[in-house]
């Protein structure tokens, strides 16, 4: 790592509803949210759409998300980097 370099890293906690008919996303705490997606659970689809609408309500690049656990479950939490 380059000195002089700080790389801040958030964790966010979200649970997620896949296949549903309309998308929302409701903040229960300043680090967790309850994410409803019409994505299918199937191949990571409902990941990827849950890091689109993350970026999108925070305001922050979707590449700067990284799914850290829960690839495969409803309970997940997200890196985010600076």
């Amino acid at each position: 790592m380059l000195k002089g370099c700080v790389v801040k890293k958030m964790y966010i906690k979200v649970k997620v509803h896949a296949d549903e008919k309309k998308e929302q996303i409701i903040k229960k705490n300043p680090d967790t949210f309850e994410v409803w997606v019409k994505a299918p659970a199937s191949q990571g689809r409902a990941n990827i759409a849950v890091i689109k609408i993350l970026a999108r309500t925070l305001g922050i690049e979707a590449k700067l998300f990284k799914l850290i656990k829960g690839a495969t479950s409803p309970a997940k939490i997200f890196e985010i980097r600076d």
